[in-house]
C-alpha cells in the first residue's frame, strides 16, 4: 500500500515540492554559511518525494538527548530558516494541500502536505525515519517518562 501511495504521490505533485526543497538546498549550499540548512533540505526533499511509510521526528525524541540542532543553536537556525525559506516552502505545501482537499481521493495527500508544511517551518533538529522506528522511539520515550513518574 505504501508503494502505491508513494507512486501516486510522486506523479501527482510530490515531485514538484521535492524539487522545491532541493532548489532551496542548492541555494543554501551556494551561500556556504547555509550548508547545514542545505543538508536538511536535501534530506527533507528526498522525504517529500516518497513520504508514505516514513516520518520526520525530533532527534531529541529519537535519541533521548540533545545535540546542536535540538538546542539553542537549532532554535536560532530554525528562526533564520523560517524567515528566508521556510515560510515559502510551507506556503507551497499548504497550496498543494488545498488543491488536494478538493478531490476525495486527494485527502490523504493533502494531509501529508500539511505535515510537510509543518516540517518546512522548522526542519533543523528533525530526522526522517521509518514509521516503525518513530513508533519505537515514542514508546521508549513514554516508558522513560512513566519510569520517572513512578520514582
Amino acid at each position: 500500500m505504501r508503494a502505491i501511495g508513494n507512486f501516486l504521490w510522486f506523479i501527482l505533485g510530490g515531485v514538484v515540492m521535492g524539487l522545491a526543497w532541493w532548489l532551496a538546498g542548492l541555494l543554501a549550499f551556494i551561500s556556504i554559511i547555509g550548508i547545514p540548512w542545505g543538508k536538511a533540505c536535501f534530506v527533507i526533499g528526498t522525504f517529500t518525494f516518497f513520504p508514505f511509510g516514513k516520518q520526520a521526528i525530533s532527534r531529541r525524541e529519537l535519541t533521548g538527548r540533545d545535540d546542536v540542532g535540538t538546542g539553542a543553536l537549532g532554535l536560532l537556525g530554525n528562526v533564520l530558516w523560517f524567515v528566508f525559506a521556510g515560510v515559502w516552502l510551507a506556503i507551497g505545501h499548504v497550496m498543494a494541500a488545498v488543491a488536494n482537499f478538493v478531490t476525495i481521493i486527494g485527502i490523504p495527500f493533502a494531509i501529508q502536505h500539511l505535515k510537510l508544511a509543518g516540517i518546512a517551518l522548522a526542519p533543523i533538529g528533525q530526522t526522517v525515519v521509518s514509521n516503525e522506528v518513530a513508533d519505537a522511539a515514542r514508546r521508549d520515550g513514554a516508558r522513560v517518562q512513566v519510569d520517572k513518574l513512578r520514582r
